[in-house]
């Protein structure tokens, strides 16, 4: 039996932390494609033991951290310095119990 592109998702993200670029290329679809499914993925392990987990994106230029950002897309520029040379953000997957730092839970 063949897995669903968000079952595909979740098993890169339980492996290592993952970009929406680097899971577009995984999972063979387009990179806008990926963003609805980390949506709904956040949505489903809401209720259970694990959580979807965003590194902020942050500005390569300045040093800006996104941390009040709820968008699971790159944003466009950077609020302080208005560079467009942004890091993206990072997802993964964590026990509900893990105390690692995230922004997003």
């Amino acid at each position: 039996m063949s897995q669903t592109v968000r079952q595909m998702i979740i098993d890169i993200l339980l492996e290592g932390p993952a970009t929406a670029k680097e899971l577009s290329a995984r999972v063979s679809i387009p990179e806008r494609e990926v963003l609805p499914h980390l949506a709904h993925i956040r949505k489903s392990l809401q209720h259970g033991q694990q959580r979807l987990v965003m590194d902020p994106a942050y500005c390569r230029t300045c040093g800006f951290v996104f941390r009040k950002r709820e968008r699971l897309s790159k944003p466009g520029r950077c609020p302080s310095c208005h560079h467009s040379f942004l890091e993206e953000p990072v997802f993964r997957i964590r026990a509900r119990g893990d105390s690692g730092r995230s922004y997003m839970g």
